[in-house]
């Protein structure tokens, strides 16, 4: 470790460059052949990878901020900036923060080594730089930060051959109970050497992905331009001043990118400038940001102009989903070649520009045969798949150009994965982003240097939606590649018509082999299933309006929304937008419904029975039928039918009623349905049930019998009355008669005082001395008796002399 201090401030000469690179080589042998060496380790690495010789190594956290020029010239200074903490309980002393230059890495793989690789192993990691061109840090309490700032000129650096260098910086000193300095922690990253431009450059085309999650909901405003209405305002969040989306515009519209937009982003912008309202619970409010939306949507229309514009399918379908679980679904498919025709439309009418849609963009570019064959159901003869996905298996020394033909008629761009994963994570710490920026330029130098004399192309195809930290490391790499030294940018469509390389795998991957962790995150049947349930009511609705365009529009694209790739792992989320979806489109088909009717009383052989039909929408419906259904037409004819049908047509915000002509049979309880359908035959909305009670003599006429009956009783009883007082009377005139004529004789009774009788045949008589036999004066008169013709005999006593009739 004092080697370097020996020769301070001196340049070694090529010779003594040879023998300590042979030097670093000899020291890694025993390490590959398993001898354990005394090492000092970082505290994040492994114990048992890396065994620790001191308790106190590696417990100094040290950080690599800034490392520029990120690939130097000749002519050029590196500086490295960072920070070093002490992790320990104890203080270290006689710190030194100093670079150390490791050998030139000559593969992709030793590069992935160097940097999984934790620990310090002496010689391996290099040597100091030293001299001038360290820092010193004299104490460093436990707990504390100190930040560095080394500049050395890069003809200092000792770099032999173009290539990718280790780099590395450590912190060497001593802990308060130790008396000898060792190497506490150390920081590694890459170094890409290429002094000159490359004889043979690598052709790089950069995806640029405008994408976001769904903030537009089905729902629109009454007003004539049917103002958009959003989930929340989250979206300004991304496109407002130091959002992910307008530091994306912003950074690359100073880069030679191809862009790839999803049409639902502009067409979501463009919401929010023409104005629109965000839910606020059961309503809505203004929203208050559309010049922000203005700003960005003119910035990017600008940034566009003359560049590279690939269009994906509008709000980027889940393509892999749809393959697994959409085919299930019978229709699901054919919402993919819709999404694909809006999206061109969505591009030029927004960016005024003409996008190209022959590409097909599965979630992390895995792909199966299933994959390729819904990507390209919809006219996209390209797909952008991954080298993690689509694995080369014919044990190339290098990496292949992109383009790979799959078969029938349709090619495979294959994206670098190394370069297309290496800005996922968090990179909002400037050590994890510088570690990036020199990881894929070490990577992209590599694949040049893999096969100088032959010049391949790559595409690199990073997360969907990159944070705001991510951008900004994606365009510092791009600045540094655009100078061509190693390569030379290119658009998509140009990668995708390289020549292919005979070599490189052409086999698509089986259904077997697609990630497990990605067909989790897929939608499941059901959700397609809803999907398509919303697709058939929205098919019945459109039919029947005046404008259709003003529903199927909205909830076209909300249906295009709830298939879109950004609902993987937000499963819940994604059922509750589909809801949303489903019960507004029920809300407003609850807008045109039949009004509900009460029994009704059906007198008579015929009636008319009204029917009314209520729209609240704000425009006229039409092709509706109503039908009147009797449910015993034997009893109740609708018609000279079962039933009747009678078309509709209802202005906005009216109500019409229509008026069925009824039969009636025979009395009774007749159970009726009105029912509303489409011109199809479709049922529309619930029914709506009735009784009808039926009876043939009208309740007035039932009335005016029962008071004739009434009146003819009371009739007959006056007449009795009157018949019975006129024969009481008469009674009572003969006998006042009798009682005054001369000679009369009292029969009362008998001379002894015993009651007087007449004989009669067999000795019968009656109480006054009359025999029943003998008179009929004694029978009860009834009142419905005629009046007889002649007078009654008289039945007192005959007179003397006077003959008695028996």
């Amino acid at each position: 470790m004092a080697e370097a201090a020996d020769f301070q401030g001196t340049t070694p000469s090529p010779a003594r460059r040879w023998l300590r690179r042979t030097g670093v080589l000899a020291a890694a042998v025993p390490l590959l052949a398993g001898a354990a060496l005394p090492t000092a380790m970082p505290a994040h690495a492994r114990p048992e990878t890396a065994p620790r010789a001191d308790a106190d190594k590696g417990v100094v956290d040290v950080s690599l901020n800034t490392l520029t020029p990120t690939a130097p010239g000749e002519d050029d200074t590196l500086t490295v900036r960072g920070t070093v903490t002490n992790n320990s309980k104890r203080t270290i002393t006689d710190g030194t923060v100093d670079l150390m230059v490791g050998s030139v890495l000559r593969t992709r793989s030793a590069l992935d080594a160097a940097d999984r690789r934790g620990q310090y192993i002496q010689g391996v990691d290099g040597e100091r730089v030293g001299g001038k061109y360290v820092q010193d840090i004299a104490e460093l309490p436990p707990g504390l930060t100190q930040d560095f700032s080394i500049s050395v000129p890069v003809k200092d650096l000792d770099l032999d051959s173009e290539g990718v260098y280790q780099l590395g910086v450590a912190l060497t000193g001593l802990p308060s109970a130790q008396s000898y300095e060792q190497v506490l922690g150390i920081e590694r990253t890459f170094l890409p050497w290429q002094p000159g431009e490359s004889d043979a450059k690598t052709k790089t085309a950069f995806l640029w992905p405008l994408i976001s999650a769904t903030h537009l909901t089905a729902e629109t405003g009454s007003d004539e331009q049917q103002t958009r209405v959003f989930e929340d305002d989250a979206l300004v969040e991304e496109i407002g001043p130091g959002g992910r989306l307008q530091q994306m515009l912003a950074l690359g519209s100073s880069l030679d990118v191809t862009w790839v937009v999803d049409p639902d982003l502009l067409a979501s912008v463009a919401a929010m400038a023409s104005g629109y309202r965000v839910k606020d619970g059961d309503g809505t409010v203004p929203g208050k940001n559309r010049a922000v939306a203005s700003q960005w949507l003119g910035d990017l229309q600008k940034a566009v102009q003359g560049k590279t514009v690939v269009a994906l399918p509008f709000a980027d379908p889940d393509l892999a989903a749809l393959a697994h679980k959409g085919k299930h679904v019978a229709g699901s498919l054919g919402h993919l070649k819709n999404a694909t025709d809006v999206a061109s439309v969505t591009v030029e009418s927004t960016l005024n520009v003409k996008p190209v849609t022959d590409f097909a963009w599965p979630a992390d570019g895995a792909i199966d045969p299933s994959v390729v064959d819904v990507a390209t159901s919809a006219g996209a003869d390209t797909v952008i798949t991954r080298s993690d996905s689509l694995r080369e298996t014919g044990g190339l020394p290098y990496t292949p150009s992109a383009p790979r033909p799959i078969g029938g008629g349709t090619t495979a761009v294959v994206a670098d994965a190394r370069l297309s994963t290496v800005f996922q994570g968090d990179l909002t710490r400037a050590g994890t982003a510088t570690h990036a920026v020199q990881e894929f330029l070490a990577q992209s130098l590599m694949i040049t240097l893999q096969d100088p004399g032959e010049p391949r192309s790559v595409v690199v195809a990073p997360q969907r939606m990159p944070t705001a930290s991510q951008a900004q490391s994606m365009a510092a790499v791009l600045h540094t590649l655009q100078d061509g030294r190693w390569t030379d940018i290119q658009d998509l469509p140009a990668a995708a018509k390289a020549k292919p390389d005979p070599g490189a795998t052409t086999r698509v991957p089986s259904g077997g082999e697609y990630p497990k962790r990605l067909r989790k995150q897929e939608l499941n049947v059901q959700a397609f299933q809803q999907i398509q349930r919303i697709q058939s009511e929205l098919g019945s609705f459109k039919v029947i309006l005046a404008e259709p365009d003003r529903v199927v529009t909205p909830f076209g694209r909300a249906i295009d929304r709830a298939m879109s790739t950004s609902w993987r792992g937000r499963a819940g989320e994604a059922s509750d937008f589909r809801d949303g979806v489903e019960s507004h489109l029920a809300d407003l088909m609850r807008s045109v419904q039949l009004i509900d009717k009460s029994d009704a009383q059906l007198s008579g052989r015929s009636a008319i029975i009204p029917v009314t039909v209520k729209n609240t929408l704000v425009q006229g419906v039409d092709d509706l039928v109503l039908r009147l259904t009797s449910s015993k037409p034997t009893r109740l004819k609708i018609g000279d039918e079962a039933y009747a049908e009678q078309p509709v047509k209802v202005a906005a915000q009216r109500s019409q009623t229509l008026k069925f002509d009824t039969n009636a049979n025979a009395n009774g309880i007749v159970d009726v349905e009105a029912q509303l359908f489409t011109r199809d035959g479709t049922p529309y909305g619930d029914p709506v049930r009735f009784q009808v009670h039926v009876n043939e003599l009208t309740p007035t006429v039932m009335l005016v019998i029962a008071g004739g009956l009434l009146l003819l009783v009371l009739a007959g009883f006056r007449m009795y009355q009157q018949r019975k007082r006129a024969v009481a009377r008469q009674a009572a005139e003969e006998a006042q008669r009798d009682g005054d004529a001369p000679g009369a004789t009292d029969t009362g009774g008998g001379t002894d005082g015993t009651a007087g009788t007449d004989a009669v045949p067999g000795g019968a008589t009656t109480a006054d001395g009359v025999s029943p036999a003998t008179t009929g004066a004694a029978d009860p008169v009834q009142p419905s008796d005629p009046t007889p013709d002649t007078a009654a005999e008289s039945a007192d006593p005959s007179g003397t002399g006077e003959r008695v009739d028996r």
